[in-house]
C-alpha cells in the first residue's frame, strides 16, 4: 500500500484524538470540543488517502452538498470544526471493538463452537440451523471473523458436495445467522447508529430486537430445513465431539454477553452516560478482567495488540463517513433544505407502514450500489428527524436497525458479501439473488413489529 509508513502508526494519532473525546464527555469543555474539531478535521484528510473510491465518493458529496448549505446560511468559516465532532463516539467505538474480539479468539471460542458443525446429521437441511446458530453465537462476539470462520469450517466439511450446492448453503446458513447476531448485540456500529440516531433506549429496544431475531430465525430454519433436506451430510471422519463441552462455551459466552449487558445497563443509569459511550468504555476493562479469569492474559495481549493497531491503521473509510456526515448533517439542521426534504414525508405522513416499507426499499436499493447503511442512515438523516416528531422513537429505531442489518445478506458490494463471493468462489450477484427473498422478509418483520408498536 501507498504511504505505508504513515497508515502503519495511524492508529497512534486515531487513538490520541479518541482519547481526548473521552475526556471531553466528562468534562463538557467547549473549547476542548473545538480543538477535537480540529483534529478531526487532520483525521478527515490523511484518511482520505488511504479511503475507498466509494467512501471518498460518499464523503465528497456530504462536503458539498453540507457546504452548499452551510455557505448559503452565512455562517462563519471559524464554525466548522465544532460541526465535526457529532460522530466522534461512533468512531471510538468502533476502534475499541477489536478488543471484544480478541478475548473470544484467546479463549478460543471460535474453534469451539465450530465443532458443532460437524455432529453427525443426516441430510443438510438438519445441519441447517446449526450453521445458522454457530454464526449467530460467535458474530455476537466476533461481528465480521464469524462469517468466515463458520464459511472455511463448511467449505471443509461439504467438499463432498456439488458446488452449486455447497455455495447456496453456505452463503444463506451464515450470512443470515451473521445477521441475526448483529440485529440486537451491543457491539453492533449498526444499531449503535440507529439508536443514536434516533435517540431510542437500548433496554427498550432490546426486547422487541430479541423478538424479531427469533421470528426471522424460526422462519429462516423451516425454510433451510425444508429447502436442503433432500441433502445427504457425512460429517468428517475425524470428528469426535462432544456435545457436552460446545454446551459449556455456550453457556458461557451466553453468561459473559448478559453480564456485560448488566454492566452497560447499570452504568448507564447510574452515571446517565448515553448507551454508545457506556458500551465504549466498559469493553476493554471487562474484555481484561474476562481473559484473566480464563487464564488467557498473555495470549488476550497478544492477540488483542496485534488486531487492535491493525484494525485502527484501517479505520479510514470511517473516518472519512462519520465526519463527512457529522458536517452534513449539522450544516443542514434547521435550515430550509432541510424544510425541502421533509416535504415529501409529510405529504404521507399518515401511512406510517408505507413509510416504514419504503425506507427498506431504500436501503436495500442503495446496497446493491456499495452505498454503507450507515451513508444510508445519513442521506435519511432530514427525513427520520421529521419522523421523530411524531413517531415512536423504538419504532423507528426498529426499522433502521432490520432495515441496515438486512442489507448485509445481499449488498453485492458490501464486505460481507464480498468476503463471502471470495471464500466460496460464487459471484456475488448470485449471493445477493439467493439472499433478497431473506432480506424482504427480515425487513417486513421489523416494520409490522415497529407499526404495532406506534
Amino acid at each position: 500500500m501507498k504511504h505505508y509508513s504513515v497508515f502503519s502508526h495511524l492508529y497512534i494519532f486515531y487513538s490520541s484524538v479518541f482519547i481526548i473525546h473521552i475526556v471531553n464527555v466528562f468534562i463538557e469543555s467547549d473549547t476542548l470540543n473545538y480543538i477535537i474539531g480540529i483534529l478531526a478535521l487532520f483525521m478527515l484528510v490523511i484518511s482520505f488517502i488511504g479511503a475507498s473510491n466509494l467512501f471518498r465518493i460518499l464523503g465528497i458529496a456530504f462536503i458539498l452538498i453540507g457546504g452548499t448549505v452551510f455557505t448559503a446560511s452565512e455562517q462563519s468559516l471559524i464554525e466548522i470544526p465544532g460541526l465535526l465532532t457529532s460522530n466522534m463516539s461512533l468512531l471510538t467505538l468502533l476502534a475499541m471493538l477489536p478488543w471484544m474480539n480478541s478475548v473470544v479468539r484467546s479463549g478460543r471460542f471460535d474453534r469451539s463452537l465450530n465443532n458443532l458443525l460437524n455432529v453427525n446429521v443426516a441430510d443438510l437441511g438438519k445441519l441447517y440451523p446449526r450453521g445458522s446458530i454457530t454464526t449467530l453465537t460467535l458474530a455476537a462476539f466476533l461481528n465480521l471473523s464469524a462469517a468466515s470462520i463458520s464459511q472455511d469450517v463448511l467449505q471443509d466439511n461439504l467438499r463432498t458436495l456439488s458446488k452449486k450446492v455447497r455455495n447456496s448453503f453456505i452463503s444463506t446458513a451464515t450470512l443470515r445467522g451473521y445477521t441475526l447476531a448483529l440485529l440486537w448485540s451491543p457491539l453492533e456500529i449498526l444499531l449503535a447508529v440507529s439508536i443514536f440516531t434516533t435517540g431510542a433506549d437500548y433496554v427498550s429496544l432490546l426486547p422487541w430486537l430479541l423478538l424479531i431475531a427469533g421470528i426471522t430465525f424460526l422462519l429462516d430454519s423451516l425454510w433451510g430445513r425444508y429447502h436442503y433436506k433432500k441433502y445427504t451430510y457425512e460429517s468428517p471422519e475425524s470428528s469426535a465431539v462432544s456435545m457436552k463441552e460446545i454446551a459449556k462455551k455456550i453457556i458461557h459466552l451466553m453468561f459473559a454477553l448478559v453480564v456485560f449487558l448488566t454492566l452497560v445497563i447499570t452504568l448507564g443509569n447510574l452515571f446517565d452516560i448515553d448507551f454508545i459511550f457506556t458500551v465504549t468504555i466498559l469493553i476493554f476493562p471487562f474484555a481484561f478482567v474476562w481473559a484473566q479469569l480464563m487464564r488467557r492474559g498473555r495470549s488476550f495481549w497478544v492477540i488483542g495488540w496485534k488486531t487492535w493497531k491493525q484494525k485502527t491503521n484501517t479505520m479510514q473509510n470511517f473516518v472519512v463517513l462519520f465526519i463527512t456526515l457529522a458536517f452534513f448533517a449539522n450544516s443542514i439542521s434547521g435550515t430550509l433544505f432541510l424544510e425541502f426534504i421533509q416535504q415529501p414525508v409529510l405529504a404521507i405522513i399518515e401511512y406510517p407502514f408505507f413509510i416504514f416499507v419504503v425506507i427498506q426499499l431504500i436501503f436495500i436499493f442503495m446496497s446493491m450500489f456499495g452505498v454503507h447503511p450507515i451513508a444510508t442512515i445519513g442521506i435519511l438523516s432530514g427525513v427520520i428527524a421529521t419522523l421523530l416528531e411524531t413517531m415512536n422513537p423504538i419504532s423507528l429505531a426498529i426499522v433502521l436497525t432490520t432495515s441496515a442489518v438486512s442489507t448485509l445478506t445481499v449488498g453485492s458490494y458490501g464486505l460481507v458479501v464480498q468476503l463471502t463471493s471470495m471464500n466460496v468462489g460464487q459471484n456475488p450477484y448470485r449471493i445477493t439473488l439467493n439472499n433478497m427473498p431473506y432480506a424482504l422478509m427480515f425487513g417486513g418483520i421489523g416494520s409490522i413489529v415497529a407499526y404495532l408498536l406506534l
